[in-house]
């Protein structure tokens, strides 16, 4: 799952950001409006933390362009200020939650795995696909109900397959997805090859059908349809 943290005080930008990666996410940073529209228009985030007082904009404004954009991105709010307006402006304008500061890290964690389980799971705390069943906090795989061994990346893989089902993923989507927008340096995307053979080897070898279709010069797509 990708994140990006807008958030404009140095020392929590990286506090949160060294603990949502600790927790397996891939995480983006933004210092201040400006840095944060353009990320937001040059890239796909699972979930988006915006701080709402940023010295160059308003945080709101933000969610609003994401939501002119029409995207499934999920949104936190983060504000100092306990504001009942802030709160009910944010939300109506397609903020998920709101969080005031200071707050426990543990529990924006917390938040922000209910909002993508809203956003990209229909609620559930698993994912599954036929046979495949898949668990984004425990980063369980089964298949027939048998444990499935896979790395993180292989099941990281796996869920942004899962979660974009029945759509063709260029090699450049999915990598930007799944290594964050630094990788746009990268010579060749060669190495993704080797995550997703490995991935699709041990679902079909545990039993799973291969939903796994490659589209030639594009990339890959999931699904049940030939």
């Amino acid at each position: 799952m990708k994140l990006l943290v807008i958030e404009d005080e140095k020392e929590l930008l990286a506090a949160i950001s060294t603990y949502l990666k600790m927790e397996g996410y891939v995480v983006e940073e933004a210092k201040d409006f400006q840095d944060g529209s353009e990320k937001i228009s040059l890239y796909e985030y699972d979930c988006i933390l915006a701080d709402i007082g940023l010295p160059d904009g308003n945080g709101l404004r933000l969610v609003e362009l994401l939501k002119e954009r029409q995207s499934n991105t999920g949104v936190m709010i983060i504000s100092a200020r306990n504001s009942i307006d802030d709160k009910i402006t944010g939300l109506d304008i397609g903020a998920d939650d709101y969080l005031t500061k200071p707050f426990n890290l543990s529990e924006l964690n917390a938040r922000v795995r209910s909002i993508l389980r809203r956003r990209k799971f229909e609620g559930k705390k698993e994912v599954e696909f036929h046979e495949i069943r898949a668990n984004p906090e425990t980063l369980q795989v089964f298949v027939l109900d048998k444990p499935v061994l896979l790395t993180k990346k292989e099941f990281d893989l796996l869920i942004y397959f899962i979660s974009n089902k029945n759509k063709v993923l260029t090699k450049e989507s999915i990598v930007e997805h799944l290594w964050g927008d630094y990788i746009d340096s990268a010579d060749s995307f060669d190495f993704i090859y080797a995550h997703v053979s490995n991935m699709r080897k041990k679902l079909v070898e545990s039993g799973a059908t291969d939903y796994l279709r490659t589209v030639y010069g594009v990339g890959y797509k999931f699904s049940d349809h030939h």
